[in-house]
C-alpha cells in the first residue's frame, strides 16, 4: 500500500461530526497549489472542472486528456490527489488501475451511471467492477463508489441503500450518494456501511453543517471552478470597462 493511498484513507477514519474531511475541487495545477498551500491534506478532482478547463462540456473528456490532467495536478502538489474518472471510460479494471497509477492518483470516483444516456447501471454489474478495480489496487487505491440515485430520478432511500450494500460488499472505502438532499444524510449515514461523501452546493449547507448531518467527506464537484470562473468574469467586466481589476 502506498504511504499516499494510506493517509487519504485514514483521513475518512475517526472524525468528529464538526469536521468532516474537507476535500477541495481542483481542476489545474495552479488551483492545486492554492489549496495545497492553504493547508488542505488531500484534493480531489472534478470531472466537469477538469472538462471546462480543456474546453469540454462534463462527459465528453477524452479518458487521456482526464488522465494527463490528473498527472499535472499531482506532479504540482506533495499531498495525496483522488480524482474524479467518471464511469471508468470504458475501461478494464486493469486498464483503470494502471492508468490511475500513472498518473500518481491514489484514489478515484467511479459512478453508477452513465452521463450520455442517463441510464443507471445494474448494481450487481457495478459491484461486480468495484470488485475488480479493488481487486487490481488493493490497498493502493481509496475507491470512492458514486450512487447516482438521486441525480436519476430515484428520490427513496431503499435504492440508495441497496447500492450502498452491494458496493461496500465489493471493497469501496467511502460511498457518495450524490445530490441526496440533506435532510435524508442522518438516515443514510446511520444505514450506510461506509463513511459518506456529501457534495457541498452554492447556497445548500456549508460542509461543518453536513458533517453534522452525517457526512464524513465533503467535496464540490465543479462548483469551486464555476466559482473561480465566476470572479474571473467579473474582472473581465471591469477591465472591458475601463476600470481596475
Amino acid at each position: 500500500m502506498s504511504a499516499a493511498a494510506a493517509a487519504l484513507r485514514a483521513l475518512h477514519h475517526d472524525r468528529s461530526p464538526d469536521d468532516p474531511l474537507v476535500l477541495p475541487n481542483v481542476w489545474d495545477a495552479g488551483s492545486a497549489r492554492v489549496f495545497a498551500d492553504a493547508g488542505f491534506p488531500a484534493l480531489a478532482t472534478p470531472s466537469a472542472g477538469v472538462a471546462a478547463s480543456l474546453g469540454y462540456a462534463d462527459g465528453a473528456t477524452p479518458a487521456d486528456e482526464m488522465f494527463a490532467a490528473v498527472a499535472r495536478i499531482v506532479r504540482a502538489v506533495d499531498v495525496p490527489v483522488t480524482a474524479d474518472v467518471e464511469a471508468g471510460y470504458g475501461l478494464s479494471a486493469r486498464e483503470l488501475v494502471g492508468r490511475l497509477a500513472d498518473a500518481g492518483a491514489v484514489g478515484c470516483n467511479l459512478e453508477d451511471s452513465d452521463h450520455g444516456t442517463g441510464a443507471l447501471r445494474d448494481p450487481r454489474e457495478q459491484a461486480d467492477f468495484l470488485a475488480a478495480v479493488r481487486a487490481e489496487a488493493g490497498d493502493a487505491l481509496v475507491v470512492n463508489a458514486r450512487i447516482d440515485t438521486f441525480l436519476r430520478g430515484q428520490a427513496g432511500l431503499d435504492a440508495a441503500l441497496e447500492r450502498a450494500r452491494h458496493y461496500a460488499a465489493a471493497g469501496a472505502d467511502c460511498l457518495y450518494p450524490i445530490l441526496a438532499p440533506p435532510e435524508v444524510l442522518p438516515e443514510l449515514a446511520a444505514a450506510a456501511p461506509l463513511p459518506l461523501n456529501a457534495l457541498a452546493r452554492a447556497g445548500g449547507p456549508g460542509p461543518r453543517e453536513l458533517g453534522a448531518l452525517g457526512a464524513t467527506r465533503i467535496t464540490f464537484g465543479g462548483g469551486l471552478h464555476h466559482a473561480a470562473m465566476a470572479t474571473l468574469a467579473e474582472v473581465a467586466e471591469r477591465l472591458r470597462a475601463g476600470r481596475d481589476a
